[in-house]
């Protein structure tokens, strides 16, 4: 059957009876999962259950899961088994659905190697791309592998001086080398200094250890391994975290005024603020006066965008691909990207010297509501704030793993016409990238260039529009491209604006 797994959303046939084919696959399926020897795949007898009402949340036994399959089926898309072990970034050779589960199991495990957390850790932190290419550990290769045969189409040539990355870029890199490094010299296992301190932080969080207990047990173990240089290992669970904490994207948090009037950001961050100078509302919620941090009423929580599309250059495949839309110029017959439409181009027309480095990046925002505890409890209203990235082919670019979350505005009443206040970190962002741009590394030109992107448009339903662009969607005058001209009427009656026969 090749790599085909569509199988697993055929249960039944055309006449209704159960499939024959997807019994056998998810014999298959199950040998796989309980043939990993890995406990984060397969532990006490159990896996996590991939059916369409678990989600890979649940663990149950083999009969379980067996009996949640055929019931349920899989869950959406669950093509890669990467919760049960499968590695995403090589390709594996499924085999026929005919052959035995013994034999099936075998083949898999043969074909498939062996798991590394810390690579899927690594995979999460950057994108599912960068570990493609078998040849690199770090997907940063020497000048001589450069293809000379390939026409780029930012101009650069294999005569061209290939930089060495710097600053973040070279820090993150120094990263993942540190993921490949033994832990000392003759070390079995594959066990290198990155991945022991992520076990070691890995078994504070299952067993809840303090601080001190986490300590004792590191200096227990540097004194066993005579070998070991102990220059590369931290000292402490301080010095293990600040280790560790290059390798994720963090995160900044902001006091917000509790009637959301202002942001305590540049001029009002300062800790003498202690009121609102609009509401006076207080900042801080009241405690003990020997109380020794204040707790701020309402909070902000900020991702900042320039180190994620700065880390979209860092994978030698992602950053290809980011000069993927100059293909759209060569299909006029179907829009199938926004590259191709009418907007694009005439933005490309209006900002020509944004237009001519083709390694800008061209983004999308979408913002809306939700409610994280249900209907049933007190009305709490969070809005997320998400940014997409438009270079990248279709294939990619509403992949979760390119959909930046950018903000997290905290409820719990809806931000309404203040959500400008809050929008004020990632504006501020936006406006460095769009007028300065930031020097990036590109790790497949082996080159920094100034990097600086541009917002094309939002997206959102009508309430979230006036919410984003300032335009009343309330009255007559609802629709901004009928303005005048629209075919709404008020009913007497109901007394409410009408749009009855009008386009939505």
């Amino acid at each position: 059957m090749g790599e085909d797994r569509s199988w697993m959303y055929r249960r039944r046939d055309e006449m209704g009876y159960w499939n024959n084919e997807f019994n056998a696959g998810v014999e298959i399926f199950l040998d796989f999962a309980f043939s990993q020897t890995d406990p984060m795949f397969c532990a006490m007898n159990m896996i996590r259950c991939p059916c369409s009402k678990c989600w890979n949340r649940e663990w149950h036994h083999r009969r379980r899961v067996q009996s949640d399959l055929i019931t349920n089926g899989f869950m959406d898309g669950y093509f890669i088994w990467k919760r049960h072990g499968e590695i995403i970034h090589r390709k594996r050779r499924c085999t026929q659905v005919g052959e035995s589960s013994s034999a099936a199991a075998a083949a898999a495990m043969n074909n498939v190697p062996s798991v590394d957390q810390l690579r899927d850790m690594l995979h999460d932190a950057i994108g599912p791309n960068f570990f493609n290419n078998e040849n690199s550990a770090t997907g940063v290769e020497d000048a001589t592998q450069f293809d000379a045969s390939f026409d780029d189409p930012c101009g650069v040539s294999r005569e061209s001086i290939f930089e060495e990355p710097r600053g973040d870029a070279k820090e993150f890199f120094d990263l993942l080398r540190a993921a490949d490094t033994p832990l000392f010299d003759g070390c079995d296992g594959g066990v290198t200094v990155l991945k022991w301190v992520c076990e070691l932080m890995s078994a504070k969080t299952l067993f809840n250890m303090s601080v001190t207990n986490w300590d004792y047990v590191l200096k227990r173990s540097l004194m066993a391994f005579k070998k070991v240089d102990r220059e590369k290992l931290p000292t402490d669970y301080y010095s293990a975290k600040k280790m560790l904490r290059r390798l994720g994207l963090g995160y900044k948090k902001y006091d917000v005024c509790v009637n959301n009037c202002i942001l305590y950001y540049g001029e009002y961050e300062s800790q003498c603020y202690l009121q609102c100078p609009v509401c006076e509302e207080p900042r801080f919620k009241q405690r003990d006066v020997h109380s020794a941090k204040p707790i701020p009423r309402k909070s902000l929580w900020y991702l900042p965008i320039i180190p994620r599309l700065q880390r979209l250059y860092m994978s030698r495949k992602t950053a290809e691909h980011m000069t993927w839309h100059l293909n759209c110029y060569n299909e006029n017959e179907k829009m199938f990207h926004p590259a191709c439409g009418e907007a694009w181009k005439h933005f490309d027309n209006t900002h020509p010297e944004f237009a001519s480095e083709l390694r800008n990046v061209r983004l999308g925002l979408c913002t809306d509501g939700f409610t994280p505890f249900g209907h049933s409890a007190s009305p709490y209203s969070c809005w997320p704030v998400f940014v997409s990235v438009y270079n990248l082919p279709p294939t990619m670019c509403m992949k979760q793993e390119y959909v930046f979350l950018s903000l997290i505005i905290q409820g719990p009443q809806s931000p309404r016409k203040n959500i400008d206040v809050m929008l004020r970190l990632l504006i501020d962002d936006l406006k460095q990238l769009w007028y300065s741009g930031v020097q990036t590394y590109d790790s497949f030109r082996h080159q920094y260039f100034m990097m600086r992107a541009a917002l094309m448009w939002t997206i959102s339903d009508l309430p979230r529009y006036g919410m984003l662009s300032g335009w009343s969607t309330h009255g007559k005058l609802t629709c901004p491209y009928c303005m005048e001209n629209s075919k709404a009427f008020w009913l007497e009656h109901g007394r409410k604006t009408s749009f009855f026969d009008c386009h939505r």
